[in-house]
């Protein structure tokens, strides 16, 4: 199936624009073409089958479900509810909201808030084709340890206190009530199902196309125009430096994790060190300028600078470690 994008990209890019693929300018189009059009169809087909799959889910119960569990169990739990959910990092701040409003405790909810951005379906498609099922499982068991890492932090650290005064009104409230949320599992026909996948499709897809489209043209860019020798030379010889350099290089940027992979392909291909290259994307995708901002409006400057520093150096560890082992992998 995906070689249907690359006999996409051929036509349009080396027949009908009539560019050659062995210039830059060819090169970086042919790689924009067959990666949008690859990740905007996989994109539309599985959160279409999430959807229908999610239908019939009763949030409440989930919510109740959680803060049943015993702590490191919850933070599984919300770390993998995280994972199978295709939010980006701004996206899933509603969410964590709604948690929050229900007294889930803030570590439960901040593994979701972190491993949502980190781990969708659509990225593990993408990964497994890019790295191979070995170091896309690690990727998967990278994301959802940093979740349950962060979640257990601020669990420890009782982080509901430094919530904005609304959210920990809210949350205190809902605490205190300590009664389970009795609605009903809603039973839906297959037309409602099909109607919510639908609408999930256009929401989710509204959101996130443009971020395709400038993650992918970041990478088009790192592939057709950066030259071989300039990566190497700055950032592929595995100093220690180069991680936490990349790290910080991700700040200001925003993406999701969809939308990352092919700069994580580019990156690769360039020399870039796999550990270094996870480092750069992880940042992008979970530490970003715009994700901090919304979370501003729920979180106390403290509460938000912890979680900041926390993934900082998280995503350095995480670089490193990779760098470390990935010869063996």
């Amino acid at each position: 199936m995906l070689a249907i994008f690359t006999q996409l990209a051929d036509w349009l890019v080396y027949q009908v624009a009539g560019l050659s693929s062995v210039s830059r300018l060819g090169s970086a189009l042919h790689f924009f073409v067959e990666d949008v059009s690859k990740i905007y169809v996989l994109l539309i087909i599985m959160i279409y089958l999430i959807a229908l799959i999610r239908a019939s889910l009763n949030v409440e119960r989930v919510r109740d479900y959680l803060t049943q569990r015993h702590t490191f169990a919850g933070l599984f739990m919300g770390a993998g509810f995280g994972a199978i959910t295709p939010f980006c990092s701004c996206s899933s701040i509603p969410v964590f909201l709604g948690f929050t409003s229900a007294g889930i405790p803030v570590g439960i909810t901040m593994a979701f808030l972190l491993t949502s951005p980190l781990i969708n379906e659509v990225a593990v498609i993408l990964l497994i084709s890019l790295l191979g099922w070995q170091l896309t499982l690690a990727y998967i068991g990278v994301g959802l340890l940093v979740g349950m890492a962060g979640g257990f932090t601020l669990h420890i650290l009782h982080a509901e206190r430094w919530l904005q005064p609304f959210a920990a009104k809210a949350y205190a409230a809902a605490s205190a009530r300590n009664v389970p949320a009795a609605a009903k599992v809603q039973s839906l026909s297959l037309h409602d199902r099909h109607q919510f996948a639908k609408d999930e499709v256009r929401d989710i897809f509204s959101r996130v196309w443009l971020w395709v489209i400038i993650g992918v043209g970041l990478g088009a860019a790192l592939h057709g125009y950066v030259p071989e020798n300039w990566v190497s030379d700055h950032l592929a010889d595995g100093q220690w430096w180069t991680v936490p350099a990349a790290v910080l290089a991700g700040i200001p940027l925003y993406s999701n994790a969809t939308g990352v992979i092919p700069v994580m392909e580019s990156l690769i291909i360039k020399g870039l060190p796999l550990g270094t290259t996870l480092a750069f994307c992880m940042s992008t995708v979970a530490a970003s300028f715009p994700e901090f901002i919304l979370l501003k409006q729920v979180m106390q400057l403290r509460l938000l600078l912890i979680i900041f520093a926390m993934l900082l150096v998280s995503f350095t560890l995480v670089g490193w470690l990779i760098n470390l082992i990935a010869p063996w992998l």
